[in-house]
């Protein structure tokens, strides 16, 4: 498949590292341009730097392109992947601070109705506004994939105000399976599982262990381990009752942010 994926904000440090280990990975990129784009040259250079060494090494054929003109790296793209945060962390921190000092405790990662920096959801949603807004005008057939958080708050947004875009939200919320795997006292490595969903809204529609539906052990654990677990564990915890009564009444485990604030839920 030979598309053009333009990344906004290539130099984050947290979802950059993810996403080239997955573009390189994915043998059905092969040929295909890798645009990245951020505001802070030293840090594209870093990523740009990093993606080119790892798609050598492994032998996998793509273009990689760096620029910080936005536009620019549009252009022609077939998805736009969208992971920058607007002011830096300089402000988000500014804001826990703040929180902290009125007796607030630490939130998560960015979300509206985390006791966190609200207000720069401002910038955040201005950005992110931005962003679609060329993509609309540059390349309006391309797929926008918001990774960058709110990401429920921001896709909500974004699809009410412009219902003919193309947008998802993911997330990397299907690591939640190795949680609920760590918390039965299953070994990582004999675990298999399947977890389907958008926008921060992630169920696990397969769980087996040594190939065998293991949906029997979270029952179990449900029963015998989880009140004890409860008096322990920090509010909105992944593993926490909401989670297990969302369980209950769908049948599915919810993994990722589906059942905290983070997930709007």
């Amino acid at each position: 498949m030979d598309v053009k994926i333009s990344v906004i904000g290539a130099g984050s440090a947290v979802f950059s590292l993810t996403l080239i280990r997955g573009l390189c990975t994915s043998n059905c990129l092969e040929g295909s341009t890798i645009s990245l784009m951020d505001i802070d040259g030293r840090r594209l250079n870093a990523a740009y730097a990093l993606l080119r060494r790892y798609a050598e090494e492994l032998g996998v054929k793509l273009k990689v392109e760096k620029t910080m003109d936005r536009r620019e790296s549009l252009r022609d793209a077939d998805f736009v992947i969208n992971t920058a945060l607007a002011a830096g962390h300089h402000r988000l921190r500014e804001g826990w601070e703040v929180a902290r000092s009125l007796g607030y405790r630490h939130g998560g990662s960015l979300h509206v109705m985390h006791d966190e920096a609200f207000w720069i959801n401002f910038y955040q949603f201005r950005l992110f506004e931005s962003i679609l807004e060329d993509v609309l005008d540059v390349c309006p057939d391309a797929w926008y994939v918001q990774l960058a958080n709110p990401v429920l708050a921001g896709i909500t947004y974004l699809g009410r105000k412009y219902p003919d875009a193309k947008i998802v939200g993911l997330c990397h919320g299907f690591m939640g399976a190795y949680h609920l795997a760590d918390a039965l006292g299953l070994e990582r490595s004999r675990v298999s599982f399947e977890a389907i969903g958008v926008n921060h809204f992630i169920w696990l529609t397969s769980f087996r262990y040594d190939g065998e539906d293991a949906y029997p052990l979270v029952d179990e654990w449900l029963e015998r381990e989880a009140p004890r677990y409860w008096e322990r564990c920090p509010p909105s915890d992944p593993l926490g009752p909401k989670a297990f009564d969302l369980y209950r009444r769908l049948g599915l485990f919810p993994v990722g942010d589906t059942c905290t604030p983070g997930g709007g839920s």
